[in-house]
């Protein structure tokens, strides 16, 4: 049975199929991303507000963009607002935008284009005026609030925890001074390896339909269409002939419903961001599988689906209303991308690899990268470039090489060696890194404001990987040039007009993770089984790369917090680092944020108090060297007795994990019930007779001390303690209570911005 997705479907549909979303916002600029069905004229126009947000005021930024013509029924634009009499939109003040489409010869506003006949309503703003609004961050860090998240599978276990922030906006829509500010999303806002069958259903059909043709992929010497893989027998492609990782170790059903086409990649970013072209209503498994197995686990993704489906629309409206800022991990594109050099070596070395690879990339550059760095993507720009090539490979139905050639280059896939085929290695130091095209787009970023900064880091394309060592050793996930690049050189602009009072980084691995994870990389780094559990990718692997990381943040700055996701807990890490030979002393707290939808059974239970009863994380210490540079861990017990280890180090740094405060209930101005679909109700009620024998799902059990386990959205915020610099940094998890489905609650960490004087003696 084919999910009907053809020209009568996409002619029902609205203007807008995902949007607007808010991308990079600064006090000169404000960029807002569409993507439509037709070929428009964009019209963006940036207002003040007064009354608190109620009555729209003088129109302060405007800008125009044409769309790209991604496909048939795919049109693409990132515009960006500007002043023309040198205004500056400021922070603690509300600010309105409206879009104005033309389509040939017709005008239409953008509520206009929101609606249709099936969808004749159609709400992304909190106002009566229905236009979505923002504020700045504003000049006190005191006041800031960043909320951040990644690992967001749509058919994966537990509810949505993104929808919780358009309750969070709503509460305080009016209120300029407690509206969160910036919303990170650190990784894996997709999942491109592991992809529920009802989604591939609708995305390879959908996929076609929005290009307007059928992508040609290499296929064992051949060529077949998406709809020649159907949903669940991806696996032997996947692995045998894509020589993708994700099904290695017996582990097929990660990759039976892999993403391989453009069209596949691109509508499944429409269907994670918008209710619009999902389909009323699905088959029964009976209807599109044969084997019993299959057809229960279709019918179980189905109601996964439609829980996740039933809350887009709020998704929708809490990022019209946010500036959203994006970085890859690895399933936004596929697991293990680019995890060591054995990666490379087998997947981008082979035809159907390869395209995968440059389909997921092109995807994330026109659905995440644009909005992120919209000065690249300018005219004449690098970005303008790519989304040229991107239009013509569509025009021409992925016949056109030179098209092909240049996405590839824009992106900055490595060239392949003619005599071997596989992908160009260079030298950088000691390592060997990816080979680029000098024109390649960067994918790292920097976000400012009056009170901060964030730097957002690219630890996927820039890995070094060691040349003395197995092509499977742990890479640096920066390589030196890119230590330079997206580090230091930016630790040590000078920033004049502003002072900036906290610095961000964003890793969207995690620098440190928990002890026994790190013994199952170890143990799995012994037996050469490095895909299994993604053995490179946390920075404490390779400690030559984390003794690097470190030192050069501690040059530049004293207090550091890193905002990370990837490993489907939440949790907060405290470090303080104290220069042997002197008194400098530095802290680093490491906010991790995991996942939106992604909650397994493992996370579930180290969620609970077991954690803490069986593993408790203990106290860490490290000594480090500078040139070389270098770290080792040491135990509490040989650093008090053996003091010249310590005098004969350059550094010394010690690790904590803070205790998460007991849980509290959140008092929404919103209806968060509204959160869970009514038939998901009505199942929790049918099971409510259970529920006091259910004694894990008791709040006593549930509220363990050292992780979030279960989906969760963070936010971030600080208190200053006194009339010092000195000052607390606060991460609020919220997060459906199992002992009451319906109820949103939160964990409160709380660390000091100040090393730990006690534990550096």
């Amino acid at each position: 049975m084919k999910y009907q997705a053809g020209d009568e479907f996409l002619q029902e549909l609205p203007l807008i199929l995902a949007g607007p979303i808010l991308k990079h916002t600064e006090s000169d600029s404000v960029t807002v991303w569409v993507a439509l069905k037709q070929s428009c004229q964009i019209e963006l126009k940036v207002y003040d507000t007064t009354n608190d947000g109620e009555v729209v005021g003088n129109c302060l930024l405007e800008g125009e963009y044409s769309t790209f013509a991604l496909g048939k029924y795919l049109h693409v634009a990132a515009i960006t607002a500007r002043s023309t009499d040198g205004h500056r939109l400021t922070g603690g003040h509300i600010y309105a935008y409206d879009l104005q489409f033309t389509v040939a010869d017709q005008t239409l506003r953008m509520q206009q284009a929101l609606c249709s006949n099936s969808s004749p309503t159609v709400s992304i703003s909190y106002f009566d005026h229905q236009k979505p609004t923002f504020v700045l961050p504003p000049n006190r860090l005191q006041d800031l609030q960043i909320f951040h998240a990644s690992c967001r599978k749509p058919h994966g276990h537990g509810f949505d925890a993104l929808p919780i922030l358009d309750g969070l906006i709503e509460a305080s829509a009016n209120q300029p001074q407690h509206r969160p500010h910036q919303l990170f999303l650190t990784g894996d806002q997709i999942y491109g390896d592991d992809v529920a069958e009802p989604s591939l259903w609708v995305a390879s059909t959908l996929g076609d339909t929005l290009l307007g043709w059928e992508e040609q992929l290499p296929v064992n010497g051949m060529c077949c269409t998406p709809q020649q893989l159907p949903p669940g027998e991806r696996a032997d492609v996947a692995t045998n002939q894509a020589r993708l990782t994700a099904g290695l170790h017996n582990k097929p059903e990660k990759v039976n419903s892999h993403l391989f086409s453009l069209g596949e990649y691109y509508a499944t970013y429409l269907l994670a961001w918008s209710p619009v072209c999902w389909p009323a209503a699905f088959p029964k498994g009976h209807q599109v599988m044969r084997d019993r197995k299959a057809i229960k686990k279709w019918n179980r993704e189905v109601r996964h689906l439609r829980q996740f489906i039933y809350t887009l629309w709020k998704v929708r409206r809490a990022l019209a209303n946010i500036p959203m800022y994006t970085i890859f991990d690895d399933h936004d594109v596929t697991d293990d991308w680019n995890l060591n050099q054995a990666w490379c070596l087998r997947v981008l070395g082979h035809p159907l690899g390869r395209r995968i690879v440059q389909n997921a990339l092109l995807a994330y550059t026109v659905f995440q990268g644009w909005g992120n760095t919209p000065g690249q993507f300018a005219k004449g720009q690098s970005g303008e470039k790519l989304l040229v090539a991107a239009q013509a490979w569509s025009a021409s139905q992925g016949k056109d090489a030179k098209a092909e050639e240049a996405i590839a280059r824009y992106i900055g896939m490595p060239a392949n060696d003619p005599h071997t085929g596989l992908p160009i290695l260079v030298r950088d130091g000691a390592v060997f890194i990816l080979d680029r095209h000098p024109e390649a787009l960067t994918w790292n970023y920097i976000v400012s404001s009056d009170c901060h900064e964030v730097i957002v880091l690219d630890t996927r394309t820039w890995r070094g990987y060691p040349a003395d060592q197995k092509p499977i050793a742990p890479p640096m996930l920066l390589c030196p040039k890119a230590f330079e690049q997206q580090l230091l050189l930016p630790l040590q602009q000078v920033v004049e007009e502003t002072q900036i009072q906290t610095t961000f980084v964003i890793a969207p691995t995690n620098v440190f993770g928990l002890q026994v994870i790190d013994w199952i990389h170890h143990w799995h780094l012994q037996q050469e089984k490095v895909f299994s559990t993604d053995v490179g990718d946390a920075w404490n692997i390779n400690t030559e790369a984390l003794a690097t990381f470190l030192t050069t943040l501690f040059e530049e700055r004293q207090q550091v917090v890193i905002l990370s996701g990837d490993i489907h807990y939440s949790s907060v890490a405290h470090l303080s680092y104290a220069h042997t030979h002197s008194k400098l002393q530095s802290v680093l707290v490491q906010l991790t944020a995991s996942a939106l939808k992604n909650e397994e059974v493992l996370t579930r239970l180290i969620h609970t108090r077991l954690k803490d009863w069986l593993l408790p994380e203990k106290v860490r210490h490290w000594i480090g060297c500078i040139n070389p540079p270098n770290m080792v861990e040491i135990s509490e017990k040989q650093l008090h007795h053996n003091r010249q280890m310590l005098a004969n180090s350059d550094w010394h740094c010690v690790l904590e994990w803070i205790p998460r405060n007991s849980v509290q209930t959140f008092r929404f101005k919103a209806d968060m019930s509204s959160l869970i679909a009514p038939w998901k109700r009505a199942e929790n009620a049918k099971w409510k007779w259970l529920q006091p024998l259910m004694f894990w799902k008791f709040r006593c059990f549930q509220d363990g001390r050292e992780v979030i386990g279960l989906n969760n959205l963070a936010l971030v915020h600080f208190e200053l303690e006194d009339t010092s610099s000195s000052c607390k940094v606060y991460q609020d998890l919220y997060w459906f209570s199992p002992w009451y489905p319906t109820q949103v609650v939160y964990s409160r960490f709380e660390s000091q911005l100040t090393p730990n004087q006690s534990l550096l003696r």
